[in-house]
């Protein structure tokens, strides 16, 4: 009897697990995009127990009738339309849906095409949330090019868009325009690679000195953002961070106990640039690299920093320039006090990111 009552509880248990899974057994849908000589085709494959479900149908099972889906084609379409996007370099690309309604038996789902209007593309957006009533619902995307499975991609509520750059000269132009522009947005934006980058100019100096200081930083964290965003070497932003914090502290207690003569910038900054690398290739990994255009993508990030800090420094160099042709005295006041500010800064998110991680830039 105790052993009839166990496999009871036990048989009892799987038809609870098993009847949720059954009433939802595939919470999947699958979109196909297809670049071929200009044009532009989708192909999206929807589970039937979705469609029933936003569309109020039941029993489920009517969605793969022929003559409800040959009826309900307009409603079906306009439902799915609604729930994705295709944009071409910037554009929405329209998408005419085809007269026809593939029935996946077998599989439970319907099939739908779309031609859209696509012309010469730099870069596919693809946006998508297909049925945001289940939260576990994923739409697995496939993009081709010329025939070729190019690239994947798994989309849901909280990853609802995906770009594509074509392996073109309109695709490798979209990449450079791009991550140019997300390179000097970072760099203008990080306080803390601005602060390091003003401390070391504080001193002053020849314009070659200023140049050697520069491209000394540039060839390090040139180095460690390939390495770091290729995933060769990938440090822990817990120890990345405070390390930039602490280069930050080391330059303004430099510039405090520096020597007549003695101007080591250009090997702090070679030795911080390796840190700051792997701080910027942090921000790079995060924009979904496209794996086709990796070159091109490391390439024009780092061109995008290195235009932004040549802002900086053709700023902050020009106006202490000119405060010490008004007056050596304010210049080296300007010195000391902007230095203590750097070795506060750096402290402060020193303390911040070893303590405080959360709060970390």
């Amino acid at each position: 009897m105790k052993l009839v009552g166990v496999l009871s509880a036990v048989c009892v248990l799987g038809f609870a697990f098993a009847a949720p899974a059954s009433a939802h057994p595939a919470p999947f849908s699958y979109l196909d995009v297809s670049l071929t000589d200009g044009a532009l085709n989708v192909t999206l494959v929807a589970h039937s127990f979705d469609l029933a479900h936003d569309l109020a149908i039941e029993p489920a099972e009517r969605v793969l009738d022929p003559a409800f889906v040959t009826g309900q084609t307009r409603s079906l379409v306009s439902l799915l339309q609604s729930r994705f996007q295709i944009q071409v370099d910037g554009r929405r690309a329209g998408c005419e849906p085809s007269d026809r309604v593939e029935i996946l038996a077998e599989r439970l789902s319907l099939k739908f095409r779309f031609s859209c209007s696509a012309g010469r593309v730099g870069v596919v957006t693809v946006r998508a949330l297909m049925f945001a009533y289940d939260p576990s619902h994923q739409t697995f995307l496939n993009v081709y090019e010329g025939g070729d499975l190019r690239t994947q991609a798994i989309l849901d509520r909280n990853h609802t868009t995906f770009e594509y750059f074509a392996g073109t000269r309109q695709g490798v132009t979209a990449v450079v325009r791009k991550f140019v522009a997300a390179g000097i947005h970072h760099i203008l934006i990080g306080p803390d690679h601005l602060l390091f980058l003003v401390g070391l100019l504080l001193l002053g100096g020849s314009l070659r000195q200023l140049l050697l200081v520069v491209t000394a930083f540039t060839v390090a964290h040139s180095i460690t953002l390939s390495l770091a965003a290729l995933n060769l070497v990938t440090p822990s932003a817990r120890l990345v961070e405070p390390a930039i914090a602490l280069s930050i502290v080391y330059v303004g207690a430099d510039n405090l106990l520096v020597h007549e003569g003695r101007d080591v910038r250009a090997w702090i900054a070679f030795a911080f640039g390796f840190v700051h690398g792997f701080g910027f290739a942090s921000v790079l990994r995060e924009m979904d690299l496209p794996s086709r255009a990796l070159g091109w993508s490391l390439f024009s990030f780092n061109l995008g920093v290195e235009i932004g800090q040549l802002c900086v420094v053709i700023a902050v160099a020009a106006a202490l320039a000119w405060l010490r042709s008004r007056s050596e005295v304010a210049g080296r006041r300007l010195v000391f006090a902007g230095s203590l500010v750097v070795m506060a800064a750096g402290a402060f998110w020193f303390v911040q990111r070893v303590f405080f991680p959360g709060g970390m830039s």
